[in-house]
């Protein structure tokens, strides 16, 4: 459950799903737990990406025999990416004004 609704309900991309999926699935816990979750802020991928590491967070304290499989398949890792600041003297991050040489 996500947000208080099935997560094929919340989660329209099959890449979102198969995310989530994917950590229960390659730990063989798919069917032994039930998995209720809250989550806001950012799009449906960045929040399907917290979820995944939110649940191999909680996967690794439940049992820690899960780790090397847990970490070996990224469900461990935080995406660092970030949004670029916009700059002073241009209209976004990396867009300029337009240049006129006349």
């Amino acid at each position: 459950m996500v947000n208080k609704r099935a997560y094929g309900d919340y989660f329209t991309e099959e890449r979102d799903r198969k995310d989530l999926m994917g950590v229960l699935e390659k730990t063989n816990t798919a069917s032994s737990l039930e998995i209720h979750v809250n989550v806001g802020g950012g799009g449906y991928t960045g929040q399907a990406g917290a979820i995944v590491l939110g649940l191999g967070r909680a996967l690794l304290k439940y049992d820690q025999v899960l780790e090397p499989i847990l970490r070996s398949n990224g469900f461990l890792t935080r995406d660092p990416r970030k949004v670029e600041r916009k700059k002073y003297g241009q209209p976004g991050a990396r867009k300029r004004f337009q240049f006129s040489k006349r």
